[in-house]
Parts: C-alpha cells; structure tokens; sequence
C-alpha cells in the first residue's frame, strides 16, 4: 500500500503529465489520432489491429479500452498500463523527463548522454507532431465552419418572408424581425461583427431551436434594429446584447431601443460583447440583458451575463418578476409577456 507522500507525487506528476498531453500521448500512441477531444488508438499491448477502441481525454487524461475494460483516471496510470511497470516507476520516468524534483519517488537512475539524445529527438518530434495536428485540425475546422456558411447563404437565399402569425411567433407574441421562413421553419441569420454570414438557427413551430452543423457560433449573433446607428458618436441609444432571438424581439418591441444583438447562448454573452468591443470601440454603450435562471441550482444565465459585463467594461440588467412569479419565467420576454396578461386582465 502506498503512503500518502508516495501518492501525492504520483499525483502531482500526473498533474505535470496532463499540461504537456499533446505531446505524451502521440509519443506513448503514435498510430493514433485525434478525434474530438480523445486520443484514438489501437492497443499497442496486444493483438488490436484497428484503432477505436482504446481512447485518452486529451482534457482529464482518462483512459480506456473498450474491448478489455482496462482504464485509469490519470496519464501515470496510462504509461505504466502500457510499460508494464508499476505507477510508481512510471511516476519516476515521467518526472525524471520533466526534471522534476519529489523525493518521495525515489532518485530515478540517470539517463546516459545516448538516451539524453534519443529522448530529446523523441520530444522534439512528438512537439512539432502536435503542433501540426493543432494546425491541421484548425484548417479542418475552418473548412467546415465555411462549408456551413455556404449553406446558411444558400437557406436563406431560397427562404421566404416570414409569417407573423407562425405559432412561435404567436406564443411570444413577438413581431418577425430579421427572421426568414422556410415552410413552417424561422431562420434566424447569424453574423460575425464584420457583417459576414457565419451560421443560422432553425426555430420550429414548437420552439425546438437548432444550429447548422460545423457552423461557427462563438462571437456569432442577429441583430435587430440599426446597430451602426445606434453606434454613433455620441451613441444615440444604448445596444442591448441578450441570449435568445425571442428575448431580443421583446426588448426591440416593447422598449425604447435602438438595437438589440441576440447572442444566442449564454455562453457566448461574452463573445460577442468583446467583437462588439473590438469593432466600434468606446462608442458603443452596451447593456448586457441577463436570462435569470432561477430555477436552476447554478444561475448560468446572470453568471454568463456578470462575466460578459466585466469583460467588455459595461453593466448588465436582470428582469424583475413580480413576488410569487413562477421560477420557469427567466428572460425579458417572459417578463414582457406577463406584464401584458396582467393588464388583460386588469381590463
């Protein structure tokens, strides 16, 4: 059994060994590949012709082998699974090759000038290795998200004027703006913040909202409203930036604003709110409009806001329910929509 200093420099070499993953793993597996965030490979333990079934996060450094059932929870765990050697004399190899100094492992016997070089070539290789899958891998993405692009063009080109009795746009009792139709389905277009179309979202009559696959979405969004007007000098009128494209047609209807930008998720508030930052400087006066999620155990939705706000130097607003207001109610348009049944009825 191991004592605890024993165990906390496995740890900590375990900890050192998950920084410098893209360059082990390739070395330890070099028939694999990324895919995702996993390392993809064959077993090199035994007779396993294809890649597939044996996988490492690239983000945990969790491993495991689906055809054995084999796995571990760190990358010691990993190169002594496969050299067959004990984790604490993996532990050793590894910190020896970062020069790291635990003596609880014990003194590792010191490499010879001949391995000192093999090494050094081995890293080196597996370096520049890592670094070219990361460019491959960018120019890959980047192909896809213009493929999508070139999609979302041609949606939108063969798309219609939209419906504004179409259910959703019923139930929020919100007007069409910016919006396309494609049968019963809204397009919502997305742009980045030099005006480049970049992706869409598809809204069915139920609400069921979907991105185009491989399509960009961090520091995409939809307009509503002049946003170049609004970003004069002096600013004429403040530029709201919410999540969803509902809450955006809410606040353009209903309040006096000049524009509002839709970012989609909460977590692209941020995102978007520096592009913005990034394009008109200092004469765009920007809100951030928060979803509270109330009835959710983390408020991601005025977390995301906080964060956005901080970021690009601006405030944020959160809607105000009244006492006893049902927790599902969480953004502007929520709150828009139950002031307006309130004084139904008050009438």
């Amino acid at each position: 059994m191991m004592n605890q200093s024993l165990t906390e420099a496995i740890r900590a070499v375990a900890a050192v060994a998950l920084q410098q993953v893209d360059i082990l793993v390739p070395e330890w597996l070099p028939e694999g590949k990324p895919r995702a965030n996993e390392w993809v490979s064959r077993n090199p333990t035994r007779a396993d012709r294809h890649a597939g079934s044996f996988s490492v996060s690239l983000s945990t450094g969790r491993w495991f082998d689906f055809a054995t059932n084999d796995g571990g929870g760190d990358l010691v765990s990993l190169a002594a699974y496969l050299w067959n050697v004990r984790q604490v004399d993996a532990a050793r190899v590894i910190a020896g090759r970062f020069a790291l100094n635990l003596p609880a492992l014990g003194k590792p016997e010191p490499l010879s000038e001949t391995q000192r070089a093999i090494l050094q070539k081995v890293t080196e290789t597996a370096r520049a290795e890592a670094e070219q899958r990361k460019e491959q891998d960018k120019i890959e993405r980047h192909r896809r998200q213009y493929a999508a692009a070139l999609k979302a063009f041609d949606l939108l080109n063969d798309a219609g004027e939209p419906d504004p009795n179409h259910p959703y746009l019923r139930r929020k009792h919100i007007r069409p703006y910016s919006l396309y139709q494609m049968r019963d389905t809204l397009l919502v277009p997305l742009y980045d913040a030099w005006d480049a179309l970049v992706n869409l979202q598809t809204i069915s009559p139920d609400g069921r909202k979907l991105f185009l696959s491989d399509g960009r979405t961090r520091g995409a969004f939809c307009v509503i409203g002049d946003l170049d007007l609004s970003c004069d000098t002096p600013p004429a009128h403040e530029v709201y930036i919410c999540e969803g494209w509902a809450t955006g047609a809410a606040l353009y209807q209903y309040w006096d604003v000049g524009a509002v930008v839709c970012a989609m998720t909460a977590g692209n508030l941020a995102p978007v709110a520096l592009a913005l930052r990034e394009r008109y400087g200092r004469n765009i006066q920007l809100v951030i409009a928060a979803d509270d999620d109330r009835a959710s155990k983390i408020n991601h939705g005025i977390n995301a806001a906080n964060e956005a706000a901080l970021k690009a130097g601006c405030v944020y607003i959160t809607p105000e329910f009244p006492p006893n207001t049902p927790a599902e109610y969480s953004d502007f348009n929520d709150l828009i929509a139950l002031e307006m049944a309130n004084n139904e009825q008050k009438e």
